[in-house]
């Protein structure tokens, strides 16, 4: 499965956001099921950014979101997050 966030950061807010996704991906890595995760920008709108990230499946992706490394390397990046479903499954 893959996760998908997106993300609302222009200018400075987006510079800090792209340097606090990489300790949140050094976190989500040591956590079992993790496969891969990368941060992207918007080609059409530079103040949109997506996180990607695989996973073994849905219940390892839930089981590192409630991990404590992971909220606390997350908290500068979940806000700028968008309110919106992100787990797909690739079934």
């Amino acid at each position: 499965m893959f996760a998908v966030t997106r993300f609302r950061a222009a200018g400075e807010d987006g510079e800090a956001l792209a340097a606090a996704v990489e300790p949140l991906l050094t976190a989500l890595s040591a956590r079992p099921g993790y496969r891969h995760g990368e941060l992207g920008r918007s080609a059409d709108d530079p103040g949109l950014w997506a996180l990607v990230t695989s996973w073994d499946g849905v219940g390892s992706y839930r089981r590192a979101l409630s991990a404590a490394e992971v909220k606390i390397a997350g908290a500068p990046v979940w806000v700028h997050a968008m309110d919106e479903p992100g787990a797909y499954l690739t079934d």
